[in-house]
């Protein structure tokens, strides 16, 4: 058995990371088994084994991929990350070498909704075909933000998607997918009649009279608090919530509320710094999930 290999060069990729490009290369194979019986040479194309080895270490996907669904094809996956001045979002708050505001771009979206597909299955990294599970739900999830942030859902009188991105650099263009570093959702909602808290149930007679004004019931609700990995420990998170609080409170928010699973010590810990309580009538109930509800008053809070 003989083989033959030459590497054939293939063009950069149109990314830029840190303001240089890298040539790839692709490692092609050609193994030729010979059989004991005398073959023609006519007949030994059916011997030879064609083997393609990405040998390049920058050849895999950038995390996140992009997208191939029909309804994702306006993405742009090499679009730059958009400078100080071109973000003009009325909410911003600078911290270390990061910023947190409002998402503005559909590419910030699908960073976003790829970051808690991450986190979703972040514990589950054996299972089989994750990946097709993580694109899935990262599809599903852009989609849902998407309409929950341009009012479409029902279910929130207002939504906003915050995003944690490198600040600016004078000699590096990031892209996109290559800035976003961290993400929540903060909704502006209603409560129920005969609510103090979201998702109570409560018997008719204390029922709130609806003469009442619908806008002391309004709350905000955090959800879908994720920051990738090698970003953590970094303040992403806790700058993100303080964002939040602060764009609640501008709405005239008193109370925002957020769920945290009972074994995630670290996240309770993280909103207890942040001033957020335990809700004590949401405690005593039955819980189908094991979920806390915490409370934040915004005139209290120690981050405003």
């Amino acid at each position: 058995m003989f083989s033959v290999t030459w590497r054939l060069p293939v063009l950069p990729t149109p990314v830029v990371r840190s303001g240089r490009r890298k040539d790839r290369s692709l490692s092609c194979t050609i193994s030729i088994a010979p059989n004991r019986q005398k073959i023609s040479r006519k007949r030994i194309r059916k011997y030879a084994i064609i083997q393609c080895n990405n040998s390049a270490p920058g050849i895999q996907n950038s995390t996140p991929p992009q997208a191939d669904a029909g309804g994702l094809s306006g993405l742009s996956f090499d679009r730059l990350q958009p400078t100080d001045q071109d973000c003009k979002t009325r909410h911003k708050r600078a911290f270390g070498k990061f910023a947190a505001r409002e998402a503005i771009l559909d590419e910030e979206y699908w960073t976003a909704a790829w970051l808690r597909a991450e986190s979703h299955w972040e514990d589950q990294p054996f299972v089989r075909y994750v990946d097709n599970h993580k694109r899935k739900f990262a599809e599903q999830e852009f989609n849902a933000l998407k309409r929950r942030c341009f009012g479409r859902d029902g279910h929130s009188l207002k939504c906003f998607c915050i995003v944690a991105v490198k600040k600016e650099d004078r000699n590096i263009r990031r892209t996109v997918l290559n800035s976003v570093v961290g993400t929540l959702d903060l909704s502006i909602r209603q409560l129920l009649q005969g609510e103090t808290f979201p998702g109570e149930h409560v018997g008719a007679s204390v029922y709130m009279s609806s003469s009442k004004s619908g806008h002391s019931h309004r709350y905000g609700y955090v959800a879908n608090v994720c920051v990738a990995k090698f970003a953590r420990r970094q303040g992403i998170a806790s700058n993100m919530l303080q964002l939040a609080v602060e764009i609640a409170k501008s709405s005239g928010v008193k109370d925002v509320f957020i769920h945290v699973n009972t074994n995630n010590k670290v996240a309770q810990q993280l909103y207890k710094n942040i001033g957020f309580e335990m809700v004590e009538a949401a405690a005593s109930r039955p819980l189908i999930e094991k979920t806390q509800l915490l409370c934040l008053n915004t005139d209290s809070a120690l981050c405003v």
